[in-house]
């Protein structure tokens, strides 16, 4: 996936007066034919009662909402920030064209502003960092994710950990699937606001992602989670959380572990697979108990076990694993068989030929148990005659 749309020439965001081009109109987005704009802060020329729909499109929406005429328009005139009155017009007009859906057009209207403020040598970051984050977000709302960041950026350079451009630009580079940069934004946003359940759900999503592309070592692979500062953080100490919003970090935390204890459980059965092939039982065996702790109802952990404990003459411990594999899966073939092998290593013949019919019960194709069943009754047949001798 990436973003196919070019940066428009001359977006005015950090150099010149140009004005910047709208991107490509989304559906229901209502523009005119023409993209020219009266001038900041002025009002459209009307030619007695007829206006120029083509020209003025964009100001009629932005007033009054589509299809509406004739509706007070005053509240464009209200203060923002320390912008003078047609800057702060622009913004207005940029603000009420995003709540339309008119994204295009709000662009336009942003990139005036923040073009203004340069001409006119307006240095306030606050205002300027409001400015390129609304730009952002309608760049992100047009699939515009390339534009959406770099937008992003500028708004953290005019004011650090501010939250919305840091949520934005997470956003876009999840969607441009740069996963370990959204990572880290989204982390910095719980560092600012942990109540951010937007970037709960998406850490969740791209930490199984990072783990599917990167394996079990992928936090060390990650960018520099910025430590923010204090003075940044939006503290909410004097409100005690609701039982809803514990139960949702219960869960979240629950979660988190679950993921941790697959990745580890993995990692320790695939460390205890090779041993076995080197011939390094007693090693294995602990790799096998640890990831029992993790999963004690794993079947074949307990079977792979078994083996471990038949090859170092631990018959008892062995014949356990396996009666706790058959409890949790009664025809396992694999069960029986080391459990036969236990009970003929404690001389327990007749139990050992119990097993391996039941082997062949289930498979009858299994070679190694019919010659394992002739050695068993060949014993138990000498241990009966051990018995009468003595007796």
């Amino acid at each position: 996936m990436g973003n196919a749309q070019q940066r428009p020439p001359g977006r005015g965001d950090g150099g010149g007066g140009q004005r910047a081009q709208p991107c490509n109109p989304g559906p229901g987005r209502g523009r005119g034919e023409s993209t020219k704009q009266p001038a900041p802060g002025k009002a459209p020329i009307m030619n007695g009662t007829q206006r120029d729909n083509r020209t003025h499109a964009a100001d009629e929406n932005s007033a009054s909402g589509p299809g509406q005429t004739g509706v007070d328009q005053s509240y464009l005139d209200a203060p923002a920030g320390a912008l003078p009155p047609p800057l702060a017009r622009l913004k207005n007009e940029g603000n009420m064209l995003f709540k339309n859906g008119q994204f295009g057009d709000a662009v336009e209207k942003y990139s005036q502003a923040i073009a203004g403020c340069e001409e006119a040598g307006i240095d306030s970051p606050e205002d300027l960092c409001i400015l390129h984050s609304n730009r952002a977000a309608c760049y992100l709302k047009d699939g515009n994710s390339t534009d959406c960041i770099a937008d992003c950026t500028r708004s953290l350079e005019l004011q650090p950990f501010s939250l919305k451009p840091l949520l934005r630009r997470a956003m876009a580079y999840e969607y441009l699937e740069r996963y370990s940069k959204a990572y880290v934004d989204y982390k910095t946003v719980l560092q600012i606001d942990v109540s951010v359940q937007a970037a709960h759900d998406s850490i969740n999503r791209i930490t199984k992602l990072l783990i599917d592309q990167n394996g079990p070592d992928w936090r060390e692979k990650l960018p520099e989670i910025p430590l923010v500062p204090l003075s940044a953080q939006q503290h909410r100490r004097e409100e005690l959380p609701s039982e809803e919003v514990l139960q949702a970090r219960a869960a979240r935390k629950a979660e988190e572990e679950a993921r941790k204890a697959e990745v580890r459980f993995s990692s320790l059965k695939k460390e205890g697979n090779e041993l076995v092939r080197q011939g390094r039982f007693q090693d294995a065996l602990e790799k096998y108990s640890e990831c029992l702790q993790i999963k004690p109802n794993e079947c074949a952990v307990f079977t792979n076990r078994a083996l471990c404990y038949l090859r170092v003459d631990r018959f008892q411990e062995a014949r356990q694993d396996c009666d706790s594999a058959l409890e949790i899966e009664p025809t396992n073939k694999k069960a029986f068989y080391r459990r036969a092998l236990a009970f003929k290593g404690l001389k327990d013949y007749l139990s050992a030929s119990t097993d391996l019919q039941e082997v062949l019960q289930l498979d009858p194709n299994v070679q190694e148990a019919e010659q394992e069943l002739e050695q068993v009754t060949l014993l138990f047949r000498e241990s009966l005659m051990s018995s009468a001798a003595q007796g």
